[in-house]
């Protein structure tokens, strides 16, 4: 979506653009960044032996893996901020070097690289400075399929978008399944071949369907999407720490979380619109 929507003006005005672009987004990821180095995430270590001490466990997590960190920021769902303005970042010093031609088999190559380095490292031995789902590896290919989707201006009619949908959600989780068959397999995985298909499937639904959920309460909601990705985790975090100290049933736990963490981290963002301090925390 950031590539197709993107695609004009970063054809146009480039890098003038990109820095307009990137200026919000990197204020947001510096602001929760610090706000994830301070606020403490386990109680129990806090009551039992202090801030500093949980803390410092924490912040020497981090130093473990400094070049990670910095592709990262202070808690790991921030990793999309750098990741998107990574991808953006390629692609815009091809476009920069009129190197258009590049985009596709660079973004290309970095996508295969990201996925022979992570999720099939297990099979290749390849190794990455950083986690591949941080940083340019899998977010240029992304970006680049909506760019190009714009540029070339391609559509697939509804059905075809969803069979492309089905066949990537499938291979996605038949890679999944397979990979954790093979030696200290896992099934966690943030991007395998099947992502791109699925992803892609998704969007042309999107484009066959463009007035598709076209009402006040989506356009109300839309406002705090981008907040609530900033606030939600550190949310998660506290609502597990109070269930653990409840003893609440983990079904029950289970079946709250999500509504109690959206219901509280849309109030926090709405909260947060009202500061002084809003510019640098929401948008």
């Amino acid at each position: 979506m950031a590539g197709y929507f993107i695609q004009p003006r970063l054809t146009t005005e480039r890098i003038p653009y990109l820095w307009r672009y990137a200026r919000p987004l990197l204020i947001m990821w510096v602001s929760w960044s610090i706000i994830y180095l301070i606020l403490p995430f386990n109680f129990h270590i806090v009551a039992t032996d202090g801030y500093f001490a949980e803390r410092s466990m924490y912040w020497q997590k981090l130093l473990t893996t400094p070049l990670n960190t910095l592709f990262e920021g202070g808690l790991v769902h921030l990793w999309y901020i750098p990741g998107l303005l990574s991808g953006l970042t390629v692609i815009t010093i091809l476009l920069r070097f009129k190197l258009e031609r590049l985009i596709i088999p660079v973004a290309s190559g970095l996508f295969i690289f990201g996925l022979m380095a992570g999720s099939y490292s297990q099979m290749t031995d390849l190794s990455s400075p950083i986690f591949t789902r941080n940083g340019p590896f899998f977010s240029s290919f992304m970006i680049m399929l909506g760019f190009e989707v714009r540029r070339r201006n391609i559509r697939l009619s509804l059905k075809y978008s969803i069979i492309m949908l089905v066949i990537g959600f499938g291979l996605f989780i038949g890679e999944a399944n397979y990979l954790s068959l093979q030696e200290n397999g896992s099934f966690f995985h943030d991007f395998l071949f099947g992502t791109p298909l699925w992803a892609l499937g998704i969007f042309f639904v999107l484009l066959a369907k463009p007035n598709f959920g076209d009402n006040k309460i989506t356009h109300t909601l839309s406002k705090d999407v981008l907040g609530i990705y900033l606030c939600h985790l550190i949310i998660v975090i506290y609502y597990l720490n109070i269930v653990r100290l409840l003893g609440i049933n983990s079904i029950i736990a289970s079946i709250l979380a999500v509504p109690v963490v959206l219901i509280v981290s849309t109030l926090i963002v709405r909260g947060l619109r009202k500061t002084p301090i809003a510019r640098f925390l929401v948008r």
